[in-house]
This record gives C-alpha cells, sequence and structure tokens, in this order.
C-alpha cells in the first residue's frame, strides 16, 4: 500500500486525489490529437480529430506537424466505445481547425468553433495569427448543414470558441480571451433571446476564472460547470478539470477539482455527461495514451458537487398577529453578499426549504400579497446534513385575507347593546376604511354586519341591516362614492364558529360573530395602482 501510494504523489504531485471515478481509454483512440466529444443523440457522439483517413484532407499545421482537425462522428456502445468513426459534415469542415460542437434539444442548430476562416478565406489578427471563432448552422430537410455564420460577439483581435448550451438553449457557455477577461482565457457566457438575438457576453468572475487560461466549459442540466484551468492553487498539472455551481451569472462557492483519475499531471479537458447518465467521456494527453490528445470513457461513483458539505434549511411563513399559516409565500434566499441565491413558493402547509452550504452567512426574505416582509439573518455551520428551523412571520398592511376572502384590514367595529349608531371609536376605524378608498378610487367593496345568535332570528336580521346601512351612510358622508359599497347585514346567517342558537359560549366567542367586515370586490385595482404582485389563491389563505 505504502508503495502504490508513492507512485500516486509521484505522478501526480501535491494535488487533488479521489476514487469518485472509473475511467479507461477507447480503443477509437489514433496517435493524432483525438478530443472533445459532443453527443449529438442518444447514441452518436461527434469530436475533433487530426487522424488521417481517406476523406480528410492531409493539410499539416505547422505547430504541431499534425493535418487540420476535422469534426467526426461515431456511434457510442454501451461500454463508451467507438464504432464506424466518419467526417461528420462536409458542410462543416474546411482546410482549417474546426472543434467543440454543441447542438440545440432539437438537434436542428449546431454551434462550433472554428478558425476565422469562412468563403475560402481566413483572417488574422493585428499580430498575424489565425484565432478561434464561434460558427452557428442549421440543418435542412436533407440533413445538410446550411445558413453557416459567425456569431456577431466574435472579433478577429480574440479568441472565442469552446461553446456549450444550457438545456433549455438559452444560455451560450464559451472560452474566450476578449476584453474584460481575468487571464490568459476565461469562462464567458451569453444570453440567447427569444427571437434568436444575443444579449452581451458576460464573465462567469473569479470564482471560474483566474489569472492564467479556463477552457472547455461544459454546463450540464443541473446548472453545474465542468471546465478545464491552470489556474488553480490544488491543480494537478496542466489543465485540470473542476466543478462549479453556476446561479445567477457566475460561480457558487469554490471550484472542485475532479482529482485523480480524471485529473494527471498533464492536460485533463472537454469533460462531458450523457444524457441522464453519469457516464461520458473526456480528453487528455497524459501518459500512458495512444497519442497526442485521448478521448476516455468515464462513469461517475460520487458527484464532487454532492460531496461538498451542505446544510438544509425549512421554515414555515405565518401571519404575525394571528399565527395562521400563510402558503404561497414568497421565499427569497441571499448569500452574504446580498446576492439571490434561490427563490420558492411555501408550499400547502407554508413550508418552505432550501439546501445551503456548510460554513456560509445568508439572509431570507418571505413577501405575500397584502403583508409586510419579513426577513431574517442565519448562518450555516460546518456539520454537513445538518437541518436548520427558520420561521417567518408577515406583518398584514392594509388588507388581509379572512376565510378566504379579501378584506380591508381593521380593528373590531363595536356598536351599543341593540344600537347601530356609529360609536367615536368605531369612527377611527372606518376612518381608515376611508382613506383605502380614496388612495384606490376604482376600489369597491362589500360591507358586511354580522351579530351573535342570541337574540331572535329575525330581530337580529334587521338589526345587522340597519347597523349595515348606518355604516356605509357614515362613510358616503366623508365623501365615497355610495355606488361604490353595497352594504348588507347577515344576521347570524354567517356565525365563524360553533356557537349558534342554544350553543353555551363565552362572550369572547359570541363577540367574533358581532362583526362587520369590508370584502373586497375588485382586488385587481390595487395593482393598478400600487403595482401589487398577482394575487394568489385565496382558498388556502384563511386567517381564522
Amino acid at each position: 500500500m505504502k508503495k502504490i501510494t508513492l507512485i500516486i504523489v509521484l505522478l501526480f504531485g501535491a494535488g487533488v486525489y479521489s476514487q469518485n471515478y472509473n475511467i479507461k481509454n477507447i480503443e477509437a483512440n489514433t496517435k493524432y490529437s483525438d478530443f472533445g466529444v459532443t453527443y449529438y443523440g442518444e447514441n452518436t457522439a461527434i469530436y475533433a480529430s487530426s487522424k488521417k483517413t481517406k476523406q480528410s484532407r492531409n493539410k499539416k499545421w505547422y505547430l504541431n506537424n499534425q493535418p487540420f482537425l476535422d469534426l467526426y462522428k461515431a456511434t457510442v456502445t454501451n461500454t463508451g466505445e467507438f464504432t464506424g468513426s466518419e467526417l461528420f459534415s462536409k458542410d462543416l469542415n474546411t482546410k482549417m481547425h474546426e472543434s467543440n460542437v454543441t447542438f440545440t434539444k432539437d438537434l436542428k442548430t449546431v454551434y462550433f468553433s472554428r478558425d476565422n476562416y469562412n468563403s475560402k478565406k481566413y483572417k488574422t489578427d493585428d499580430k498575424g495569427w489565425v484565432l478561434i471563432q464561434l460558427y452557428k448552422a442549421d440543418i435542412d430537410a436533407e440533413g445538410n448543414w446550411k445558413n453557416i455564420t459567425k456569431l456577431p460577439f466574435n472579433s478577429d483581435q480574440f479568441d472565442t470558441g469552446h461553446p456549450s448550451l444550457n438545456s433549455n438553449d438559452t444560455k451560450l457557455y464559451f472560452a474566450s480571451n476578449r476584453p474584460g477577461s481575468l487571464g490568459l482565457t476565461d469562462i464567458w457566457a451569453v444570453d440567447i433571446n427569444k427571437d434568436g438575438t444575443y444579449g452581451e457576453p458576460y464573465n462567469l468572475g473569479p470564482q471560474v476564472n483566474t489569472v492564467k487560461s479556463e477552457m472547455f466549459p461544459h454546463i450540464d442540466a443541473d446548472d453545474v460547470l465542468y471546465y478545464s484551468s491552470n489556474g488553480k492553487k490544488d491543480g494537478n498539472g496542466g489543465l485540470d478539470i473542476y466543478a462549479i455551481e453556476i446561479q445567477n451569472k457566475k460561480g457558487v462557492g469554490e471550484a472542485v477539482n475532479l482529482g485523480f483519475p480524471i485529473n494527471s499531471a498533464k492536460d485533463d479537458f472537454s469533460l462531458v455527461f450523457q444524457n441522464g447518465k453519469k457516464t461520458g467521456h473526456f480528453s487528455s494527453n497524459r501518459e500512458g495514451g495512444k497519442g497526442d490528445d485521448d478521448i476516455y470513457f468515464f462513469e461517475e461513483l460520487v458527484s464532487p458537487i454532492a460531496a461538498k458539505c451542505k446544510q438544509f434549511v425549512q421554515g414555515t411563513v405565518r401571519e404575525k398577529e394571528s399565527q395562521a399559516l400563510l402558503p404561497g409565500a414568497l421565499v427569497t434566499l441571499y448569500d452574504a453578499k446580498g446576492d439571490k441565491v434561490e427563490s420558492t413558493i411555501a408550499d400547502q402547509f407554508a413550508v418552505f426549504n432550501f439546501k445551503v452550504n456548510c460554513d456560509s452567512s445568508y439572509k431570507v426574505t418571505a413577501v405575500k400579497d397584502y403583508y409586510d416582509m419579513d426577513e431574517k439573518t442565519f448562518a450555516s455551520s460546518n456539520e454537513a446534513n445538518l437541518e436548520l428551523a427558520l420561521n417567518l412571520d408577515l406583518t398584514s398592511g392594509e388588507f388581509v385575507y379572512v376565510r378566504g376572502k379579501l378584506m380591508v384590514k381593521i380593528k373590531p367595529i363595536y356598536f351599543d347593546l341593540d344600537k347601530s349608531f356609529i360609536r367615536p371609536d368605531a369612527q377611527i376605524e372606518l376612518e381608515r376604511v376611508v382613506r383605502i378608498m380614496e388612495k384606490y378610487p376604482k376600489l369597491k367593496i362589500n360591507l358586511g354586519s354580522h351579530t351573535d345568535s342570541r337574540a331572535h332570528d329575525d330581530y337580529n336580521w334587521s338589526l345587522s341591516n340597519r347597523r349595515a346601512r348606518s355604516t356605509k351612510n357614515w362613510i358616503v358622508r366623508q365623501g365615497i362614492d355610495p355606488a361604490r359599497i353595497k352594504a348588507e347585514g347577515f344576521g347570524e346567517t354567517e356565525l365563524v364558529n360553533k356557537c349558534s342558537n342554544g350553543v353555551n359560549c363565552s362572550e369572547e366567542d359570541h363577540q367574533l360573530n358581532r362583526r362587520t367586515e369590508f370584502v373586497i370586490v375588485n382586488p385587481e385595482v390595487i395593482k393598478e395602482v400600487d403595482g401589487a404582485v398577482d394575487l394568489v389563491s385565496t382558498k388556502s389563505n384563511d386567517i381564522r
């Protein structure tokens, strides 16, 4: 065992050692450069090679004395081997270099790297170098690649290549040494708009990029970026492959070195996963290969991202005063810098969940229509898989949900026994109703007056209607259009508890039934005034 460990140290130096992968060199490799696998459907691989075939061109590149790179395709077996290798497309391959492709989900559009060459002419930068550029092409009904165009954010003065599309074709990741790069080459991304235009390319930042070279990005379906770098402190030598989560256009946390056997003392790059599988291919020029760059098949045993220390935050959103549950609240997690990490909607039980990094500081906020925001800060520890409890309490503002209805939030309005005139303490609450109706000039309300079950049913019906009319008249005298208020008495027909005729209840329980409610008829006009977010379903937002 000591001898084996010593050999590993000699081969890989002080870099990262792990055994999260099984790998093998595939039989299709040649003595030339073979690298950069991308999958075209389920069982076809597209890759770059400088090997000689009857179909390929024999012109050699002076820097390595090998033929220029062409794109090839092959069938991928269940064991990761390539069979039936042949040139991919006569439309895409030229006498210059082509490599590293990515396809849209429908396989109708391809993005690929090519030397700055088009219409049988090549262009150089100011120093005379032919640089890498990004191109795209569309497939026609006959299976030919047409409309080959250079992307608009290329330049003759810097390299742009190694494309990778995200899972929904809305972002294109690539390598470039364009202005704004932190090092020799950086990983960049650009938004792809619905109309096919592009946003402004943006740098993924210092969590991803270094002062040296970052290249060959691959973004997976979970927005984990796999890429190569020779600028990280924990590198094994040459280019090493790293993984990092991407959120809000930048890397989250530290990039994770995939370790041995994926990384070696030489260049390791172009790692991609087969769709929905824990297998894939990567490229390397390590010792023991068949040629220059070789393609290796791998099986992932443990995800380096999943192995990182994580903790779990769970909480409940409630109404502060009543402690009623508030499902449908929007809960947002922010990191220590104030950048948004993730948002979620509290479920039917008003519960939310987040997975957070260990030993990190966060802030979480909760908002819901007609409630004031609540926020809390917390710090995770360094104990993996620990569960943290965090509850948020919202204070209602002008409006509140009660038994599935949106109402003006006021304190209870009291009347003297058997009376319907407006008392001074009730006037204070009704002035609040007036101010809200003035603020929202199109707002309409149903004013409902209710009694408890004591006294005769007909008497309670009559009393509640007198109180409803009295309340409406008071509001109208303050200048509110009477057409905006429908006043109605319900007597004891809509009790909020069990205190019906003959049931023995406390005075407090009876008081809950003696109430005046101002139900909003047209809540959409509130949004017109203050830009409130769209209303959520009221069925699960009772305050009882």
